[in-house]
């Protein structure tokens, strides 16, 4: 039998889906800096606009509500996507835009070692090498210029990587709960994002290292609106995409998170690049692309 390759034109839509959601996370650090400055804390914020998610969806999808509700393995998908996104966004708001994006990006390191405790699957000695690239990429990336061991040096850079992992658990729980219906899975992510960073942003407001939020004006209260529906779409188009494109195509296109990240922070003032940043950064990269194009085990 003859293998066809996907035809271009009914790829081009997919591709153009995950790129959307590559742009949106990418640049969202700008808009949880700008919630900032107005008072309110990365943790709120996102509190707030996956809150709002979360009406939105169980308004439309009432099932999902109660299949979640009654499903408990679907609670560590809360929790591993929610501390993902209290992680992500409190680092990006906080700290050097690219370095926190490119800690991230250890995500494929993580998500092979959780896949082999959690799915038991073999590691070999291709990813043995992708797992000797990641990790000698983020040494560079975290090696101080005094000397000393390399690792996080600030709150930012500890999230980018608590970040990565909590991802990785969050992949890994979908593989492994697929059979799950899409609206609760999708419901459990949004839910994580709320309970999760709403529930550590209470605990450091109360321990006085964050401001209590505010009542939002109109202005900013439609931007978070906006700002929810962002993510909501980002959600939708990434689901769109990676089911109709294959899974290695699908982890390169998202590649371009680091692209829209790094060229918007440069721009903005809220990254910088030397030349460990670049070096260490092309080995995690390389790490990511090579568990892309990693064959598919014949079945």
């Amino acid at each position: 039998m003859t293998l066809r390759s996907t035809p271009v034109s009914s790829s081009v839509l997919p591709a153009l889906a995950l790129t959307f959601n590559a742009f949106v996370w990418g640049v969202s650090w700008w808009p949880f800096r700008q919630f900032q400055a107005q008072g309110l804390h990365p943790l709120w914020t996102t509190a707030l606009i996956y809150a709002l998610a979360v009406l939105l969806i169980a308004a439309a999808q009432p099932r999902a509500l109660a299949h979640l509700a009654r499903t408990p393995v679907l609670w560590v998908l809360v929790l591993a996507s929610g501390s993902t996104n209290a992680a992500f966004n409190w680092g990006v708001a906080i700290g050097d835009v690219v370095r926190v994006v490119l800690l991230f990006y250890l995500m494929p390191l993580w998500a092979l070692l959780l896949a082999r405790v959690l799915l038991h699957e073999r590691i070999d000695t291709a990813a043995g090498l992708r797992m000797a690239l990641a990790l000698g990429g983020a040494a560079i990336v975290l090696w101080p210029d005094q000397g000393g061991l390399p690792l996080p040096r600030s709150l930012a850079e500890a999230l980018g990587v608590l970040g990565g992992f909590c991802f990785a658990l969050n992949n890994v729980m979908l593989r492994r709960e697929a059979h799950q219906p899409a609206a609760a899975r999708g419901l459990a992510m949004f839910l994580g994002g709320a309970v999760v960073a709403g529930s550590l942003a209470a605990l450091l407001t109360t321990a006085g290292h964050a401001p209590a939020p505010t009542l939002p004006t109109p202005a900013w209260g439609l931007a978070a609106v906006a700002f929810s529906l962002c993510f909501i779409a980002s959600n939708l188009a990434l689901q769109y995409g990676a089911s109709r494109l294959p899974a290695n195509v699908t982890a390169v296109v998202m590649l371009s998170e680091l692209l829209f990240a790094s060229v918007s922070a440069f721009a903005l003032g809220a990254g910088t690049f030397t030349w460990r940043l670049l070096a260490g950064g092309a080995l995690i990269v390389t790490a990511v692309v090579l568990a892309a194009r990693r064959p598919r085990a014949a079945h």
